[in-house]
């Protein structure tokens, strides 16, 4: 089963190593996710699974959306998006999936990144609105003296019958000018999954990542990193398991590696 998930940044902060240095991470609320439709190359021409984050009033939807919900017996989602699967998910005799994972109405949450150690993060950049030449593309501007008026910013010539001669003066498909910056879609790729909060599942990935605070996004596992066998994480908190008070939700925080394999964590 594809290891992603959908969710929100929360914003960034700082965890410490094993030898006291600061790692820079941002925290994304990951899931829970309903699996809201799955799709299969016989009915639908691919293999994927629609995923939903974010519960929305059903006064604020619509009809469409809440009927398409309630078949998987949630209610409209804020946040929707496809995963393509590379396979079509095995069957059984009443024509659902065998993996629970991928079947309708099911729920993810931040464990099917146990065995991830790098993931990639896709979502949409701030918008800085109508920007110029020089801060959309960096251009160097114009000479600020020796008769520049009043034009320091501008962009220069756009177009003539010189620059690209044989096919006229004409302005060319492509040319760099100003216009709206950021509000785009973004996928940075490769960072390291630091921790993994399971009780209120979130995930702290190192870096940065697109868009702003609040802003959706999807998390999913590395597509060029190869994930290692061992998987090593600053910080794991999970619900334990000898709870002495029966009802309450008692955390414990580890700071080492995690073994993929076993699910065990190792404290130093």
């Amino acid at each position: 089963m594809v290891a992603a998930l959908l969710g929100k940044k929360v914003g960034m902060t700082q965890v410490y190593d094993e030898a006291g240095r600061a790692v820079p991470v941002t925290v994304i609320q990951a899931g829970p996710c309903r699996v809201l439709q799955v799709k299969t190359e016989d009915k639908d021409g691919y293999n994927a699974v629609q995923l939903g984050y974010g519960d929305v009033k059903a006064h604020r939807s619509t009809m469409p959306q809440i009927g398409h919900a309630a078949k998987a017996g949630t209610t409209p989602k804020r946040f929707v998006r496809e995963l393509r699967l590379g396979e079509a998910p095995v069957l059984d005799a009443e024509g659902e999936p065998q993996d629970g994972e991928a079947r309708l109405g099911a729920t993810w949450t931040v464990k099917v990144f146990d065995e991830v150690q790098f993931v990639d993060v896709v979502g949409t950049t701030k918008g800085r609105g109508y920007a110029g030449v020089m801060r959309r593309h960096h251009f160097g501007g114009q000479p600020a003296s020796h008769g520049t008026e009043r034009k320091h910013r501008s962009p220069g010539s756009i177009s003539s019958h010189g620059s690209d001669l044989g096919h006229g003066g004409n302005l060319k498909k492509g040319k760099r000018m100003a216009g709206q910056l950021g509000n785009v879609r973004r996928t940075s790729r490769n960072h390291v999954l630091v921790g993994v909060d399971t009780v209120r599942n979130l995930l702290l990935v190192r870096g940065g990542i697109p868009g702003p605070i609040g802003g959706h996004v999807m998390v999913k596992a590395s597509v060029t990193k190869t994930q290692p066998a061992e998987i090593s994480r600053l910080l794991f908190v999970a619900e334990s398991n000898d709870s002495p008070q029966p009802g309450k939700v008692h955390r414990k925080v580890v700071f080492g590696a995690e073994t993929a394999t076993s699910g065990a964590v190792k404290a130093d």
